[in-house]
């Protein structure tokens, strides 16, 4: 048996997912944002970003263990089939289940947004990364390329052999 009120439930319910409808909404214009300055080495608004992309994530959290934890209270699973089951039972218009599914979609939205920022912070450390094997070997052989303009392993690199350039 319940001991909490569907009335109650529901107007939780409601407030959790309208507060996490609105920093969903300010957490895909932040990831937005943030693919700009990416794009344009905007490197010290890209650190002041992180400040406020981590200060969102963290009150997303907050929002979630709140809605785990109704769940929980009801004796049902903490994912979107347990919040889907509180709705049934404490939405019987199903008024709040809109709602649900614009969280679901803008948290969908959220993780392409990162996941694509994500590409472009990897695709620019690997440039990094091979500029600066260029200017320092450190240990490592330094990278020859053949007439063709392929890289040349290791085993057939020509050591010792000047190569002349032709421009």
């Amino acid at each position: 048996m319940n001991v909490i009120d569907p009335g109650v439930c529901r107007d939780t319910l409601a407030r959790l997912l309208a507060e996490e409808i609105d920093l969903l909404t300010r957490m895909e214009s932040q990831l937005q944002l943030e693919h700009r300055m990416l794009v344009d080495n905007d490197v010290d608004g890209l650190e002041a970003a992180g400040k406020v992309r981590q200060d969102c994530v963290g009150k997303l959290l907050r929002l979630e263990d709140e809605r785990r934890s109704l769940c929980r209270a009801l004796g049902w699973p903490t994912d979107l089939a347990g919040i889907e089951k509180v709705i049934l039972w404490c939405d019987p218009q199903r008024s709040l289940l809109p709602a649900l599914q614009e969280c679901v979609a803008r948290a969908t939205r959220c993780r392409e947004q990162n996941d694509h920022n994500g590409v472009l912070v990897g695709a620019r450390l690997k440039r990094v990364a091979g500029m600066l094997g260029m200017l320092n070997a450190n240990g490592r052989e330094a990278q020859l390329y053949g007439p063709s303009g392929t890289g040349l392993s290791s085993t057939t690199q020509m050591v010792g052999r000047r190569i002349a350039a032709r421009a």
